[in-house]
């Protein structure tokens, strides 16, 4: 009775697990694409999903890089053109529009609340195999991965690690979270087990809505760079905060410079957020930033100093 009783709980929880894996799917799957797109380099596929009602597309960069424009098809045996509205391969994101409206758009939610364990669904459209269902959990958080756009080297900052399997072509289609909200845009495979995804969150967001209005990503330029360091004792047992950002490069004349930022400050906080990394400093450097005082906390010999500094365009 004791080994029916387990068999019957195990069964049980597998068609628990099972229920919200196919709720998943049956919410998402619909609304991501499958893309077809031409280049210079040659023919190129990937996944995209809907995230607006007038058409608007969000997928990789990388797979549209070099394309215009292309074709999307849908699970339910629909096809419409689409055009590049805009591409940023520093956040390997970027924005479609369809010729015209297509499925209902997925719901976006917010990869910051992730946790560790917690159970996640890719789905994508590759070609040829008629939309892709892979199930696993967050198994980690706050990855980064290089970007590279021309000269400029950035990080992608906070990207989602999961072991749901990644099928080739599966790049920019939509990883949910288990109420079927998008959290990020499958964006690699980087090993055996292992994938990847730009995570939906503020600066995404951000990122997405510059790329849907301007076509481009307007990026602040402080003119910095920096090490992560450990906080002295006593400041992290008073505000909680463990590292800082030690400043080991400021470039002449610029914003930093100005700002009266100097080599050895600690960052701690900028525009009233905490800065513990460089990609902590990095996020704050999008378009709203240009030209807009920011304030900035440094440790320096012991002490707090406030500075006031006001980032310009980082050129391309």
């Amino acid at each position: 009775m004791d080994t029916e009783h387990t068999e019957r709980a195990e069964d049980a929880a597998l068609d628990a697990y099972s229920r919200v894996v196919t709720g998943v799917a049956a919410r998402v799957l619909p609304s991501v694409a499958a893309l077809s797109v031409r280049t210079p380099r040659g023919a190129g596929a990937g996944s995209a999903v809907v995230i607006g009602p007038d058409g608007l597309l969000l997928t990789s960069a990388h797979v549209v890089q070099g394309a215009r424009d292309g074709s999307a098809a849908f699970g339910d045996g629909t096809e419409t053109g689409f055009r590049v509205v805009g591409a940023d391969p520093l956040s390997d994101l970027a924005v479609l529009r369809a010729d015209r409206a297509t499925v209902e758009p997925v719901e976006l939610s917010d990869a910051d609340r992730l946790r560790i364990g917690q159970l996640v669904v890719a789905v994508g459209n590759p070609m040829g195999l008629a939309g892709s269902v892979t199930a696993g959990v967050v198994s980690g958080l706050g990855r980064s991965l290089p970007a590279r756009d021309g000269r400029v080297v950035r990080l992608i900052e906070d990207v989602i690690q999961t072991d749901a399997a990644l099928n080739p072509g599966n790049s920019g289609g939509a990883l949910a979270d288990s109420a079927g909200r998008v959290v990020g845009v499958n964006t690699a495979v980087a090993g055996y087990g292992l994938g990847l995804a730009v995570p939906v969150n503020a600066t995404t967001r951000q990122i997405i809505a510059d790329l849907t209005t301007d076509g481009r990503v307007r990026r602040a330029w402080l003119g910095v760079a920096g090490v992560p360091v450990p906080l002295p004792p006593d400041i992290t047992a008073r505000t909680g905060q463990r590292r800082g950002l030690r400043v080991v490069e400021v470039v002449p004349g610029s914003p930093a410079g100005m700002a009266g930022l100097y080599l050895g400050d600690v960052i701690v906080a900028a525009g009233g957020q905490p800065v513990q990394d460089g990609q902590g400093l990095q996020k704050l450097m999008l378009g709203p930033a240009i030209g807009a005082r920011l304030p900035v906390t440094v440790l320096r010999k012991g002490a707090y100093v406030d500075v006031v500094a006001v980032p310009t365009e980082l050129g391309r």
